[in-house]
């Protein structure tokens, strides 16, 4: 389980394909404190660390074709930022919301502009019945997962098919993910609020 609080971002310098899967080398930002089998969310993804690399400070994790095709991970490229955050330890703060490191679906960012020193984004993505009664949307004041990071929604819209959905992002923030690589066409990660999504399933159950 994560927090959505991003810890670092690092940079993609291999892709392997095997088979269906993707096998990603990243630069290791943390090089005393990752090990094998230990789970860190990448764009929001959690990946499995499968091999590290003391000497050329390099680790290893594979994604499995359904998170390909799921998530962003399956158009990125050698050279991409992607946003890090490492599992939750139990008796720590939950700073941001519960993020499971599921990717929902991705969405596309359609604005960006800056506010006095601020950012906003909006996106644009798929949100058919059968998604809504899933889970996948987003209510004003909630949370939503965007490329791993815990942020707060507002503007929520739905027009036809087209859901949509606008956060504003500090300069912190900024600065210290990939937002600031965001820009109108890039493609990112959701992950919708899981209790939202529990309460829409059983309340589709109910129909």
């Amino acid at each position: 389980m994560f927090s959505g609080i991003v810890e670092t971002m690092a940079p993609i310098v291999k892709i392997e394909q095997e088979e269906g899967n993707k096998h990603f080398t990243l630069l290791n930002p943390y090089p005393e404190d990752l090990n094998i089998d230990q789970s860190v969310a990448h764009n929001g993804v959690c990946l499995t660390v499968v091999s590290y690399n003391k000497e050329t400070k390099e680790y290893v994790v594979t994604a499995m074709q359904e998170t390909l095709l799921r998530s962003n991970l399956g158009i990125a490229k050698v050279g991409d930022y992607v946003n890090l955050e490492r599992s939750m330890m139990p008796g720590e703060r939950l700073d941001g919301h519960i993020v499971q490191g599921h990717v929902d679906q991705t969405a596309e960012c359609v604005e960006v502009k800056e506010t006095d020193g601020s950012w906003y984004y909006r996106f644009r993505y798929l949100s058919t019945p059968e998604m809504i009664d899933r889970g996948y949307y987003c209510v004003d004041k909630g949370s939503v997962s965007i490329n791993g990071v815990s942020l707060t929604v507002c503007e929520p819209d739905v027009q036809g098919e087209d859901g949509f959905v606008s956060v504003c992002i500090i300069p912190y923030t900024h600065e210290n993910t990939n937002f600031k690589y965001i820009q109108k066409g890039t493609i990112v990660n959701l992950e919708f609020d899981i209790i939202g999504k529990y309460v829409s399933r059983m309340l589709a159950l109910r129909k």
